[in-house]
């Protein structure tokens, strides 16, 4: 079995498609798996574009890559209040919780528990993230039509 660094990897094999259209995508690693191939430095939030790379992927696609999965598993999405003001979302679905595009944080260690629901309205409120999160919606669509 293919070792993953994202938060909760493990866990997150117990986790399943609730939504259909994502053909392929019937776990967590199987959506991190397409994303791979789909994060970029278009997807990444702007205020983080310029260090956005290949070898941080992850990097600013937090919110939009976690009301995906929500999309695709369920559950719910949380934020957690980074020290510069900003909001690190993550997923939770049926006692599973998982995050993404934890490697960002090069092994900090977040904290997971206590963290306030997140609801798409208050972050896609702002169009360049609503956009971004179409973005990666209709790209893994295309690849899950391959």
């Amino acid at each position: 079995m293919l070792e993953y660094k994202f938060y909760g990897w493990q866990d997150s094999q117990n986790v399943h498609a609730v939504n259909t259209d994502f053909k392929g995508i019937d776990t967590p690693c199987r959506l991190y798996d397409a994303l791979r191939n789909i994060w970029c430095e278009y997807s990444c939030a702007p205020r983080m574009r310029d260090h956005w790379s290949e070898e941080n992927i992850t990097l600013g696609q937090c919110s939009i890559t976690a009301f995906l999965a929500q999309d695709i598993f369920g559950g719910k999405v949380y934020g957690i209040l980074r020290p510069e003001g900003s909001i690190h979302c993550y997923n939770a679905v049926d006692g599973h919780t998982f995050d993404l595009t934890s490697e960002q944080f090069n092994g900090e260690e977040l904290n997971y528990t206590g963290s306030p629901e997140q609801f798409r309205e208050n972050h896609f409120a702002r169009a360049e993230k609503r956009e971004r999160y179409e973005y990666l919606k209709a790209e893994l669509l295309k690849q899950c039509l391959r």
